[in-house]
């Protein structure tokens, strides 16, 4: 299926009460909203966190969608929300590292709910046994990091690739600052974040000009991940310190960047990352 246009609000004829100043005679206010009616999104890693904001955003933008994760109970829950905003959807537990189980899940998709017409690659980890100096961390968790994050977007991304390019779909990497600067002591969880952001961008190529594929790199979200660092005081005000804006980012708020490049709103965006930081890496 090919994207929806977007809606368009036009008032009528007239100044902008909400605008100071001269305005052009007749001039027109015109608002677009993402509109997503017809489309069928899968979004990795989607019930929770980022994730979960995620798939109930491209449900209020009128897609369908099938947020997926490993636990069963996690996909039922999350499946029933979205279903509730009044977007068909299914449960298929999916683990992103498992080629077999990613193309059930899309082959149920497909034949379900009609194909696959935005992917959005949000599944990632980011365990303790893969923090530290280089020569400290665990290879297999850093193997494992990269095996979720890079590889199983790559899965997904192939798995679903005829879909996509038989409707010119979109897809949506969810990367991170750690993507586009270095962190320290994050070395797994940096370097497959970084190879996401390059894979937005060859695949961006290959696809051009029928399927979109871009990226957001979330800065710091208040969700259950970060709660260690909403607990420590210190080190969540030395974060904030550094972020402009002052304060960690809302998961709807990497939602809305996420539903604006797969809808029509971005029809001439592709291969980007739009880092949705609060200015952190602006410094």
């Amino acid at each position: 299926m090919a994207h929806g246009l977007a809606r368009e609000r036009s008032t009528p004829s007239g100044p902008r009460p909400d605008v100071e100043g001269p305005q052009p005679e007749g001039s027109t206010v015109t608002a677009i909203d993402p509109d997503l009616a017809d489309e069928v999104a899968v979004v990795t890693g989607g019930t929770r966190g980022i994730g979960r904001a995620i798939a109930e955003a491209l449900a209020r933008a009128g897609a369908d969608v099938v947020p997926v994760s490993r636990t069963e109970e996690d996909v039922a829950e999350a499946a029933d929300a979205v279903g509730e905003l009044g977007a068909d959807t299914l449960a298929c537990p999916t683990d992103v590292t498992d080629r077999e189980a990613v193309e059930t899940l899309v082959d149920r998709v497909a034949d379900e709910l009609g194909g696959v017409d935005v992917l959005v690659n949000n599944a990632g980890i980011n365990p303790g046994p893969a923090l530290g100096r280089p020569e400290a961390v665990d290879p297999e968790a850093f193997r494992r990091v990269t095996e979720v994050n890079l590889q199983g977007a790559y899965a997904c991304t192939h798995a679903a690739g005829e879909h996509l390019l038989a409707g010119g779909g979109s897809v949506v990497n969810v990367a991170s600052t750690a993507g586009v600067v270095g962190i320290k002591r994050q070395h797994g969880y940096t370097a497959s974040k970084h190879g996401l952001v390059g894979f937005t961008k060859s695949a961006a190529l290959d696809w051009a000009p029928d399927v979109r594929v871009n990226a957001v790199a979330p800065g710091y979200v208040e969700t259950a991940l970060t709660e260690p660092v909403l607990a420590d005081d210190d080190l969540y005000e030395r974060l904030v310190d550094r972020t402009p804006a002052g304060r960690f980012a809302d998961p709807e708020e990497i939602a809305s960047a996420v539903v604006f490049l797969a809808s029509d709103m971005a029809s001439f965006v592709t291969g980007e990352c739009l880092v949705v930081d609060g200015g952190w890496t602006v410094q």
